[in-house]
């Protein structure tokens, strides 16, 4: 081996922060550590899951290192289960690792752990290579109990399966145990001829990290540190450096050798891509943008007959008809051209079957409500024209994102929807998972729970913290900002000590959970191309991705909200009571313009109507006392941290006890309906195609 490999020692045993409560090494340090000392190779290998894949495969890539992908997955193996580490080599491989993680939550028992058969893994062994793990791994447990001989069939069967990418792993923490499996290890290389390996299982990455993770394991494990019977390591667990690494192994220079050559049989890695939607395209369906055309077209007459013609004036007709015309084709252009035309019909499909199936859906929120075409397919029930909304601010050519219409269901016949979309589209229908995280108050509870304090004390210490969702702080900005825990810091050592190991915890993540609104629908298999996983204590009708909402996307995948919201539900058991009561109202024609509806909005008695029910919105109600729909509108966007300072404006304009101020006089058209008051984003836009206009 010539000195510039053996420079290099490859950490092929990383755990990332996807480790659950085990890894305490964020993927973006390691990238900028990579890059400072630069690394030419580093190996994911996190414990039962594939999380970090593609955040990983990225980070490290643009540190201008190699990444490998692996995981450690649990084996069952004749009534024992652990882990053992499993690395792609190509493509072929990185499905397998895939297939294989996936199987470990998909196919098991509601009450089991997540693992694979040792027959899955023969099954799905191409493009793999093998190490036969750690000493607390599946070969560890057979050996402390003595079964060495079922171990060394294992290895029989394991060298026979992957022929010459299995490797026997030697590793060096100290940790109790360690010496004696490695004397075993290398006494079975030299009787089977296996091939041997050095490793480190990397936990963090400085040593001064190390009563931290200490810390953190108590967490996952909801122990105390001072409880003896419990999992410890030693101190090791830090990213050493080469030297350290060849020094550590220098009587072992094969094991060295095969380390250093590992990185050259690793040819993949997973890499971002653009969104590929499903192929809805069949026989009758050859062209997605002419069917969105004949959709829309029809749509919109039906809408115009319906809701805008009956309510203008005759002379107007052909004008109006022109203007939605011209509207709806400007969208299509924009649709078809950033190919998004299957988007807009998968979300029309279900929407339309959920109220064929009579499955109230809401009218629309958020930037979706801006679409003509949305309106035109039903997706939504607002016209843009008529609220002058802009449809460049849900879909703009110039800032290439997604489309994303969050539509609402009923809560209660929402899963009925879910069990559509998995009939029509497969098995490749899937939640997304999210992780929970230890944020400011959360690391307080947790390390002051493993360090023994009372958990009155620590509840009234997290109550120190400032909260604001909308604008977290840091522990250390928090901290910076109360004089009351620094005091506390002070005179109790104990408190210090929470401080220091909450600081370097901080935003790692807790613990696994699932989008309770977001699905994604992919082109093809998505167990082919995702892992994917799913929650033994959840009912979910649906397996959820491994990745989060973020490395779905870079995934290539399309994420649909289907949110359930509880006002909906209401409304349709009111409406099945006037029903009975042989009252029938049509929600989607309810006036706006109802005098009496007005006066109990300004009465403020509104416990119960969806984003008006707060003490603080029905305090603002009385005092605009509104008498028009815009009004409402205008409260419910204002009413936000900011621009809730305008309310007051807005009031004393309304009522005129101030007299508006435009700004400029041809600016009025554009802020008379707020009383000059700058509250929409289309009102900024306007403003501002004004002012470059001048």
């Amino acid at each position: 081996m010539d000195e510039a490999t053996k420079k290099e020692f490859t950490h092929l045993k990383i755990h990332t922060q996807y480790s659950i409560c085990e890894g305490a090494l964020r993927t973006s340090d390691l990238a900028k550590y990579c890059k400072t000392n630069h690394v030419k190779a580093v190996g994911l290998c996190d414990s039962n899951n594939l999380c970090g894949a593609l955040e990983f495969s990225e980070f490290i890539a643009k540190s201008k290192t190699q990444p490998i992908i692996g995981t450690q997955i649990s084996i069952q193996y004749k009534g024992n289960r652990g882990k053992i580490p499993l690395f792609a080599k190509n493509l072929e491989g990185y499905k397998n690792l895939i297939k294989l993680s996936s199987k470990s939550f998909l196919e098991i028992k509601e009450d089991e752990e997540p693992h694979c058969k040792v027959e899955d893994l023969e099954a799905n062994c191409k493009g793999l290579i093998l190490l036969s793990g750690t000493f607390d791994g599946l070969i560890g447990q057979l050996f402390f109990k003595n079964l060495t001989d079922e171990i060394f069939l294992l290895f029989k069967k394991f060298n026979n399966t992957f022929k010459d990418s299995f490797y026997l792993e030697i590793q060096r923490h100290n940790d109790d145990g360690e010496k004696l499996f490695e004397s075993f290890l290398l006494d079975a290389s030299e009787k089977l001829a296996l091939p041997i390996i050095a490793t480190h299982e990397v936990f963090y990455l400085g040593q001064d990290m190390h009563e931290a993770h200490d810390a953190y394991l108590c967490v996952g494990e909801k122990t105390y540190v001072n409880i003896k019977d419990r999992r410890k390591y030693t101190d090791s667990h830090y990213l050493k450096t080469s030297e350290e690494m060849y020094q550590l192994f220098n009587d072992l220079p094969e094991a060295l050798e095969n380390n250093a050559n590992f990185p050259l049989r690793v040819s993949y890695r997973p890499k971002n891509s653009p969104p590929v939607l499903p192929n809805i395209q069949t026989s009758k369906i050859k062209n997605v943008d002419e069917l969105l055309t004949r959709d829309s077209e029809d749509g919109l007459k039906e809408k115009l007959n319906v809701y805008v013609i009956p309510n203008s004036n005759q002379k107007d007709k052909d004008n109006l008809i022109k203007i939605y015309k011209e509207r709806l084709n400007h969208e299509i252009s924009i649709i078809s051209k950033m190919k998004y035309a299957s988007y807009f019909l998968i979300v029309a499909d279900y929407i339309k079957w959920a109220k064929k199936n009579d499955i109230p859906v809401g009218p629309g929120r958020g930037s979706g409500a801006g679409s003509l075409v949305a309106w035109a397919l039903s997706i939504t029930d607002i016209d843009p024209i008529k609220f002058d909304l802009i449809f460049e601010r849900f879909l703009n050519p110039d800032r290439i994102s997604m489309p994303d219409f969050d539509i609402d269901f009923c809560e209660e016949k929402r899963d009925r929807v879910f069990v559509y979309l998995k009939q029509k589209y497969g098995k490749g229908v899937a939640h997304i998972i999210t992780f929970g995280k230890l944020k400011a108050r959360m690391a307080f509870r947790d390390i002051g729970r493993v360090l023994g304090l009372p958990y009155g004390y620590v509840d009234m210490l997290c109550k120190m913290i400032p909260f604001d969702p909308s604008r977290p702080l840091s522990l250390e900005k928090a901290i910076a900002q109360e004089p009351r825990i620094r005091k506390e810091e002070e005179k109790d050592v104990r408190v210090k000590k929470l401080v220091e190991i909450s600081k370097k915890l901080e935003g790692l993540n807790r613990n696994m959970a699932t989008h309770a609104a977001g699905v994604v629908i992919p082109a093809e298999k998505l167990a082919e191309f995702v892992p994917l996983y799913k929650d033994s204590a959840s009912n979910s009708l649906l397996p959820s991705t491994q990745f989060d909402m973020y490395a779905c996307e870079n995934a290539g995948l399309v994420k649909f909200d289907l949110l359930g919201l509880k006002t909906l539900t209401v409304i349709n058991k009111t409406i099945s009571l006037l029903k009975e009561k042989e009252m029938n109202l049509d929600i989607s024609k309810i006036k706006l313009d109802d005098t009496k509806i007005f006066e109990l909005l300004s009465s403020g008695y509104t416990v119960g109507l969806f984003q008006l029910e707060s003490a603080g919105m029905r305090d603002a109600l009385v005092n605009m006392k509104p008498n028009k729909f815009e009004d409402i509108i205008a409260l419910v966007a204002l009413y936000r941290p900011g621009p809730m300072g305008n309310i007051p404006i807005y009031n004393q304009c309304k009522h005129g006890e101030k007299k508006p101020d435009y700004l400029h006089p041809k600016l009025k058209k554009i802020l008379e309906p707020t009383y000059g008051v700058i509250i929409y984003q289309e009102q900024v836009s306007s403003r501002t195609i004004w002012i470059y206009r001048r």
